[in-house]
């Protein structure tokens, strides 16, 4: 999916609107002006309401007579919608508020891709053990750059999703994968993970060998370690913010 930022002077401003929502600059229930809004973004008032469309798909706000275009309350937002995650993940929140949700999609990931290991074991095919081949292979070259390993990481999870050949797994790449890049950015820019190809290639070899139960004792032992390195990674942090030596 092509991030909005990429898509024009209409996903600019999307995006740009989407992230002061987030952030709490526009809060819950305000109304928005859209004439100011207009005037600050330099868009038509025409362009703007057809972003705020886009918002009010993804639950972000509404429009009543009367009242005009209002905030929503977070409750009614679609917060499983790929780019509301990465919104938030990209600059919408908080640290904190960037930590609570990291927490919160590790246990999604938790209860998700254990059973998807498991159909995946059952029904992976030749093609789905190459496309899962290819990803650790990319995983496993000794490069520097932190984007190569997170693009072979979501490489490898697109991977064992589509083995599963249940489409609405498959579709929930887009919840997984926006939290996953960015945890991954996290940790893969840091000296204290450790190696992630060990864990991943126990996942792989127990779904080549059609094996359900080792297959999600795998992919729970690999989502430990991807706690752990997380784990260390705010440690570190923390250690730095307090000035400790």
């Amino acid at each position: 999916m092509t991030p909005y930022a990429r898509r024009g002077v209409h996903g600019q401003t999307v995006e740009a609107l989407a992230r002061r929502i987030l952030g709490g600059e526009i809060p819950e229930g305000a109304t928005l002006d859209l004439v100011a809004l207009q005037s600050e973004l330099d868009v038509s008032l025409t362009a703007l309401r057809e972003c705020l469309k886009v918002l009010a798909a993804k639950g972000m706000v509404d429009a009543r007579q009367k009242r005009g275009t209002f905030v929503r309350a977070r409750a009614d937002w679609n917060l499983l919608d790929a780019d509301v995650l990465r919104w938030q993940f990209e600059g919408g929140t908080g640290a904190e508020a960037d930590r609570l949700l990291l927490r919160d999609l590790a246990e999604v990931r938790a209860i998700i891709e254990p059973a998807a290991v498991r159909l995946a074991a059952e029904r992976r095919t030749d093609a789905d053990l190459a496309a899962l081949d290819d990803a650790l292979a990319a995983m496993d070259r000794t490069e520097p750059d932190p984007a190569h390993a997170v693009d072979a990481d979501l490489a490898f999870h697109r991977a064992l999703l589509a083995a599963t050949h249940n489409e609405l797994l498959e579709r929930m790449e887009m919840v997984i994968e926006s939290g996953l890049a960015h945890r991954d950015r996290i940790v893969h820019s840091s000296p204290h993970s450790e190696d992630p190809v060990p864990a991943h290639r126990a996942v792989l070899d127990a779904v080549r060998d059609r094996d359900p139960l080792a297959a999600e004792a795998a992919m729970r032992a690999l989502l430990d370690q991807a706690g752990r390195d997380l784990d260390r990674v705010d440690t570190s942090d923390d250690t730095k913010g307090s000035g400790a030596k």
